[in-house]
This record gives C-alpha cells, sequence and structure tokens, in this order.
C-alpha cells in the first residue's frame, strides 16, 4: 500500500527544507574539518598541492582515480580514439568486418598494454571454456569458470600467472585483474549461452570477438554473450532518433562529472580524513554522518564516469551496454543495491535467479543469495573484509525478503490494511531510512575500513543516542520520501506512455 500514492505538496516541501538544510550543514563540518586537517602530518601522503594559486591542496587517497586522470590519461584516450576511428573507418568501408576489427584491435592494444605473453595466457583461458561449452553441460561450464577465475585471484596461481605480464607499471595490478577476471566472466557467459542454445552453434572466434571488445576488456561493464552478439553481428546497424544527442550528452555528462569531483577533492578530503581516526573522532556527528554517506557516493561517481566514458563509445559502435550503477541516494532497499550493473545481470541470470526462481519463498532465496556471494566473493577476492561484506550484505537482501513476509502476515496485514495509503507510505518510508543506512554501514565496510565503520556506528548508535541517531533517521526519511516521489512520478509517466501506445 501507498507505493503510488501522492503526498501534499507542502509535505514534501518540508521534507525538501530539511534535507537540503542537513547536507548544507553537514557539508560545512566536512569544509572545515578539511580545513583544519589540511597541514596535518598523518595527511601529507595523501593531500598534495593542487589549486597552489589559491593555496588548495587537493586529496589524492584514491590511487586509480589519480592514474586515470594523470599518467594514464593520455594512453586511455590514445587507445579508445583508435578504437573509434578504426571502427568509424571499418563501418564505412566493410560494416560486415566491423566486429573482426573490434577483436583484432582489442587483442593488440592488450598485447602492447600487458605483453603478448599475458595475450596467450588468456587464450588459454578461453580456448578451456570454449572446450567446456561444447561439452553442453552447464555445471561443468560454471565450474570450469569458477575455477579459472578462483587461480586469478588465489596464491600460488596468481602470482604465477602474472609473471606473463612483460614489464612493471603503475596500473600493472588493477589492468591485470580487470582484464583477467572480466575475461573469465566473458568465457563463461559464452559457454553457458552455448550450452542453452545448443542449436545456434557459436563458434571460437565469436567468443574472441566477444571478449577483445577493447572499451569493454579491463574495466567492464560486462554484456552478457547473447546480447553483444546480437547487436555486434547486425550489418547495418541503424540509429534511433535523436541517439547522437544523447551520445554527445552522455560524454558532456562525464566530462562536467570528472571536473565536479577534481573540484570538490580540492574542498573536502573525504577519502583520506577516514585514514586518520584520531582526527576522524572529533568531527560533530553530523559531518560524521556526512563522511560515511559521501564515501559511497564519491564510488558510484566513480563508477559512474568510468561507465559513462566506455559507455559513450559502446553507443558510437552501435551497442547498448548496461547502464550505471543507481545513485546510492536513490537506494533504500538491498534487492537494488549494486556498484556495478553488469556484474549485477551476469550474477542475475546465471546465478541468482537460476536458483531462486521469483524470490518469494524464504529457503530458495536463502540458497540463491548465499551462492550469489560466494561467486561475489571469489570475484571480489577472498579475504576477511570481503568476508564481512558478502555476510552482511546477503543477510541484508534474507532480511528484506523475512520482513516482507512477516508484513504479510496477521497482525501486521491487518494493521497497515487498517491505515490510509498516505500513511502507509510514510510508515514504510521509516524502514526505509533504517535500511538505507543498514546499506550504508554494510558496504562502507569494504569501501573504506572496518575501524572507521566501527566509529561511525559507535557514533550514531550509542555515544549519540537518542539525539543524533533520530535526527539521522529524520533527515533520511525525508531523503527517502522524496525518492519515492521520484519514483511515483517515473512510474505514472511510464504508464501514460503505455496508454498513449495501446490501440484505440
Amino acid at each position: 500500500m501507498g507505493v503510488k500514492t501522492a503526498l501534499p505538496a507542502a509535505e514534501l516541501g518540508l521534507y525538501s527544507l530539511v534535507l537540503s538544510g542537513a547536507l548544507a550543514y553537514a557539508g560545512q563540518g566536512l569544509l572545515e574539518a578539511s580545513q583544519d586537517g589540511a597541514h596535518r602530518k598523518a595527511f601529507r601522503e595523501s593531500v598534495r598541492p593542487g589549486w597552489e594559486y589559491i593555496g588548495r591542496k587537493m586529496d589524492v587517497a584514491d590511487f586509480e582515480w589519480v592514474m586515470w586522470f594523470t599518467s594514464f590519461r593520455n594512453v586511455i584516450l590514445f587507445a579508445l580514439s583508435g578504437h573509434v576511428l578504426f571502427a568509424k573507418l571499418c563501418t564505412m568501408v566493410a560494416p560486415q568486418l566491423r566486429s573482426w576489427m573490434y577483436a583484432v584491435y582489442g587483442a593488440l592494444a592488450v598485447a602492447g598494454t600487458m605483453g603478448p605473453w599475458y595475450l596467450l595466457l588468456l587464450l588459454g583461458h578461453c580456448v578451456s571454456l570454449y572446450v567446456a561449452s561444447l561439452l553442453g553441460q552447464p555445471w561443468l561450464c560454471l565450474g570450469l569458470g569458477m575455477v579459472s577465475l578462483a587461480s586469478f585471484k588465489l596464491d600460488p596461481l596468481i602470482s604465477w600467472q602474472n609473471g606473463f605480464v612483460t614489464g612493471t607499471f603503475d596500473l600493472q595490478e588493477v589492468l591485470f585483474q580487470g582484464g583477467s577476471g572480466f575475461t573469465v566472466l566473458r568465457c563463461t557467459s559464452f559457454a553457458l549461452e552455448s550450452c542453452a542454445h545448443p542449436d545456434r552453434r557459436y563458434s571460437l572466434a565469436d567468443l574472441l570477438k566477444y571478449n577483445f571488445y577493447l572499451p569493454f576488456f579491463f574495466f567492464g561493464p560486462i554484456m552478457t554473450f547473447d546480447r553483444f552478439h546480437a547487436q555486434v553481428s547486425q550489418v547495418e546497424p541503424v540509429r534511433r532518433e535523436g541517439e547522437l544527442w544523447h551520445i554527445r550528452a552522455q560524454a558532456g555528462l562525464s566530462v562536467v562529472a570528472i571536473l565536479a569531483v577534481d573540484i570538490f577533492f580540492h574542498f573536502f578530503y573525504i577519502l583520506t580524513i577516514p585514514s586518520d581516526l584520531k582526527f576522524a573522532s572529533r568531527l560533530p556527528d553530523s559531518a560524521l554522518a556526512g563522511l560515511a554517506y559521501s564515501n559511497l557516493v564519491y564510488d558510484w561517481v566513480k563508477a559512474a564516469v568510468l561507465f559513462g566514458v566506455v559507455n559513450t563509445v559502446a553507443r558510437l559502435d552501435h551497442l547498448d551496454p548496461p547502464q550505471p550503477p543507481k545513485c546510492i541516494t536513490a537506494l533504500y532497499v538491498f534487492a537494488e543495491t549494486h556498484f556495478d550493473r553488469g556484474i549485477n545481470d551476469w550474477l542475475c541470470k546465471y546465478v541468482y535467479d537460476h536458483i531462486g526462481g521469483d524470490h518469494s519463498a524464504v529457503i530458495p532465496e536463502l540458497v540463491a543469495t548465499v551462492a550469489t556471494f560466494a561467486v561475489t566473493t571469489l570475484w571480489l577476492g577472498p579475504c576477511e573484509i570481503v568476508y564481512l561484506w558478502s555476510i552482511l550484505n546477503c543477510f541484508g537482501l534474507n532480511f528484506e525478503l523475512w520482513v516482507q513476509k512477516l508484513a504479510e502476515r496477521e497482525p501486521l496485514a491487518c494493521i497497515e490494511a487498517s491505515l490510509s495509503e498516505q500513511m502507509s507510505r510514510r510508515v514504510r518510508a521509516v524502514f526505509g531510512a533504517m535500511n538505507f543506512w543498514a546499506i550504508i554501514m554494510y558496504n562502507l565496510v569494504s569501501l573504506n575500513s572496518l575501524e572507521f565503520t566501527e566509529l561511525v556506528a559507535r557514533r550514531l548508535l550509542l555515544t549519540g543516542f537518542p539525539q543524533t541517531t533520530l535526527a539521522v533517521l529524520f533527515v533520511t526519511y525525508c531523503g527517502v520520501q522524496l525518492v519515492k516521489e521520484r519514483e511515483r512520478a517515473l512510474a505514472l509517466e511510464e504508464e501514460q506512455k503505455e496508454d498513449k501506445l495501446k490501440p484505440e
């Protein structure tokens, strides 16, 4: 009840005012903390000179982000620009060969970056999973895929395979893990789709075209083989009306986001402050809550920028790649929480939905989530923090279903039925606010550190109880209501579009 119910405009206006004021107040506290800590000895390694002409230093704690837009910026631009150029020429001259061009260019780029022996190593994994696909046994393909993935995540095999990379450079470990991990998932997808559609007789060439598509190779997102093959096999692809405008807009948004992050890091040291627990413990409760929240927002922005750039290139190639992840601000249920939509789609198709069915039964759902997070743990690399993250999020996903089942039983179902739809929406938003902070805390463990997560939990739930606890929950409740209103408006808009398409 209450999902499609509108709230009074005055009430929504109050929620907007409260949320805006709270974010501004927390932001002011973070700004002051960043200014006070800029010259601390503990900050020297990760807060470096930035805009010297106005005396601002910059938070450079995120190694990957700094490398992408400094030393490796030109390499990335050169590689992707070359891909776009050759793809355009091939599409104009010989469009039937464009998928081959993608594969050859991608393989040459991988060999040039990581060395020919690394390329041969990946070809070995591709061939092994291709051979497994010929046997037509899905369990064998998935099992071999997980063994291959484990070989890139666990010693001593990971160290041995890392030796195939030629030379050493700053992003070597990131590119090795990304290229290897995504290769295994793509090959596993190919094998499973081959088993599901034995009549289509996919070839090894189809697998290589799929795996060595350069924009997706190192960082994703991953498209399942059936989607990629159907789209790249179009001999004369046709663009929808206004598609080029949307591609330019996406490229522009990516540039704006990069500039916004650069500006933000000159004023807010959100990645460095959590590393100094002594300093972080002196922050006001509001600033500490804002710091925890901003860490997850930044991780979403980072993923959105990465996938935005890659997806722009993919759309120029007439592909329809997975969308960027849903913003953490709009998440208040575990079922929609993910930071990589491609990985989420892969897991849902081959593990989660396959085992869990319609996700309405408690035991199958438990088995499905345990299996899904087991694969996710292997993908991320088994370690204590990843184990804890998986257990917490697996519990959160199942707990949602348990609460839902409980709410459908008496007396709770009778109580909710007695409420108005607007009141039902308000009650559900209260639980959504608590769930929102569970999502933040459970994911902060892996995105930052266990010690910082413990500090935030202790301040918000123990030392800050009840004033801070209730204040944070109320602000979050306001945000959840605004998100629900946005979802209601979008659902109404979709219904109106469907009504227009229906015949008279």
